[in-house]
C-alpha cells in the first residue's frame, strides 16, 4: 500500500451523551449536593401545603354533618336461602363435592362454599355456570 498516500478520516465525530435528567432526578438529594459542590445555582421553592396534611382534612368538614345525619343502613345483597338450598341439593343429587363442582365451573372451591353458606354476593355469571354444570334451574321460577 505504498503508492496510495496518507490515510485520512473524512467522518464527523459522534458525541454520545446521556439524556437530560428528569424532574425526579433533579430533585434527588445526591444530585443537589453534587450541584452545590460544583458551585451551580440552586433554586428551592416551598409549596404552600408541603409537609402538612391540610389537603386531606379540609374537605371532610363539609360532609361531616351529612354523614352524621345519614341513617340508611347499606349492605350488599347476599345469596337467598332458596338458592343456597337449590345449589346444595343439585350438587348432592349429582354426588359431587364442593371442590369437584368448583373444578367443573373453573372457580375456586371457596366460591362454592360461600354460595352454599349464603355469604357470597350473587354473580349471575357464576350462577349460570352452576346451572349448566348441575343441570338444574337455580334462577327464576321452577
Amino acid at each position: 500500500m505504498a503508492g496510495i498516500g496518507p490515510l485520512t478520516q473524512d467522518w464527523e465525530p459522534i458525541v454520545i451523551r446521556k439524556k437530560a435528567p428528569s424532574a425526579a432526578t433533579k430533585k434527588d438529594e445526591k444530585v443537589v449536593n453534587a450541584a452545590r459542590r460544583a458551585g451551580a445555582e440552586i433554586e428551592s421553592v416551598k409549596k404552600s401545603n408541603a409537609g402538612t396534611n391540610k389537603a386531606a382534612s379540609s374537605g371532610t368538614t363539609l360532609n361531616t354533618r351529612k354523614l352524621d345525619e345519614e341513617t340508611e343502613n347499606l349492605a350488599h345483597e347476599r345469596v337467598p336461602t332458596e338458592l343456597k338450598k337449590a345449589i346444595m341439593q343439585a350438587r348432592m343429587d349429582k354426588k359431587l363435592t364442593q371442590a369437584q363442582l368448583a373444578q367443573m365451573i373453573n372457580e375456586k372451591p371457596q366460591i362454592i362454599q360461600e354460595y352454599e353458606s349464603g355469604k357470597a354476593i350473587p354473580n349471575q355469571q357464576i350462577i349460570g355456570k352452576l346451572e349448566r354444570a348441575l343441570g338444574a334451574k337455580l334462577r327464576g321460577k321452577k
